[in-house]
């Protein structure tokens, strides 16, 4: 008898090339009969280099055009951070969901594709099932945490038009950039490094949550909380439904709508993105973080009858996690 899927696991049809292999978990697509550390290093370091320099080589580009209207933008050394500064960060980070695919069909000879989730197709099934489920309350967790008074700074209106439409439209693509890098590609990197797939389930957590927290620069004790929390949940959501469309979903919703506040609260934003340093958090942050776990439980409570979702079986072929060489 089979067991019926989940309301929130609708697995679809799978589109699945021979090269990924049948039956394992979202985070052991990568695994292979040798660990192949040397071979992840190098994954990671070409990501890293990814999120380097798509924002140093566009923001260069676009400071050209934003000089000529009398702004100094960061990447050139200045604090105004415009509409046009910021249009050029959000695709710079998007252009990680290609490079990411491009690195581990190069490293691994596995179908970019298969970076989406566990039937190698973007389930946008879930994603809308998701967006109604978890997306409001998340939404209310995020916005009043801009309750507390901030510090202001004036805004032209053509930059507050700008800066929305900016935001809305290619927050989303920076958000699911990342994942596609981090919960995508170094999840499954650092997850293929074990024997066990438990074993790799942890270490892809840790240390994707603990990379990307280092990543983000904070000394703040209430942000390194925030993070940690925040990006372990993800992966852990990531791993239980086979993919990255809540993980996406989530992080789009908590920076498009933060992005989206910052300036018609007439934050200074550029300020608030770069200076994460010891004093900056509050105890408010362990309210999403809170929130986190929550969703995190309910999508586990949602998948309780199916586990973690694999990848496909071809029932000709029977599945099996590798067998490690003992030398390695």
């Amino acid at each position: 008898m089979t067991t019926r899927p989940s309301w929130l696991l609708d697995p679809g049809e799978p589109r699945n090339a021979p090269s990924v292999p049948q039956g394992v978990e979202y985070h052991r697509v990568l695994a292979g009969d040798q660990r192949r550390i040397g071979r992840g290093i190098l994954a990671i370091v070409l990501l890293a280099a990814g999120f380097v320099l798509f924002p140093t080589v566009i923001g260069w580009g676009l400071a050209t055009v934003d000089v000529r209207f009398g702004n100094t933008p960061p990447i050139i050394g200045g604090t105004d951070y415009t509409p046009l500064y910021h249009a050029g960060s959000m695709i710079s980070l998007g252009l990680l969901i290609p490079w990411s695919m491009l690195i581990q069909r190069w490293l691994y000879g596995v179908p970019g594709a298969s970076l989406h989730s566990v039937t190698s197709r973007f389930r946008f099934d879930l994603f809308g099932r998701s967006l109604v489920a978890l997306a409001p309350a998340w939404l209310v967790v995020i916005t009043l945490g801009f309750l507390a008074p901030v510090a202001e700074v004036p805004w032209s209106q053509t930059d507050l038009v700008a800066m929305f439409l900016a935001t809305l439209l290619l927050t989303p693509l920076q958000a699911a950039g990342e994942e596609y890098g981090v919960r995508g590609l170094i999840f499954r990197v650092v997850g293929g490094w074990t024997r066990r797939p438990r074993a790799g389930l942890v270490a892809g957590t840790v240390v994707t949550a603990v990379l990307f927290t280092l990543a983000h620069g904070s000394t703040d004790p209430y942000i390194i909380v925030w993070y940690l929390v925040l990006f372990s949940g993800l992966a852990i959501i990531t791993w239980r439904t086979g993919g990255l469309e809540i993980a996406v979903l989530l992080h789009a919703v908590l920076n498009t709508a933060s992005l989206v506040m910052a300036p018609y609260l007439r934050i200074d934003l550029g300020g608030a993105l770069t200076d994460r340093s010891a004093g900056v958090g509050s105890p408010y942050q362990l309210v999403p973080a809170l929130a986190v776990v929550v969703i995190t439980a309910i999508v586990w409570w949602a998948t309780r009858r199916t586990g973690p979702a694999l990848t496909p079986v071809n029932t000709r072929t029977p599945a099996r996690e590798p067998a490690y060489d003992q030398a390695t």
